[in-house]
């Protein structure tokens, strides 16, 4: 697994940080996997459907 360094707001911090604390995920690094996973996920779901749509 590669390392990134990524500047994150405070807020969305703070808001990872709730998910932990409450047991949800087990890290930061989890949260933001997921997150990251999700998206590219949810862009691929969406560029195919717009192939679809105009291929």
């Amino acid at each position: 697994m590669k390392v990134i360094v990524a500047r994150v707001p405070e807020a969305i911090l703070n808001e990872i940080d709730i998910l932990v604390k409450t047991g949800r995920y087990s890290s930061r690094a989890e949260v933001i996997r997921v997150a990251v996973r999700d998206l590219i996920r949810k862009e691929f779901v969406s560029a195919r459907s717009a192939l679809k749509v105009y291929g």
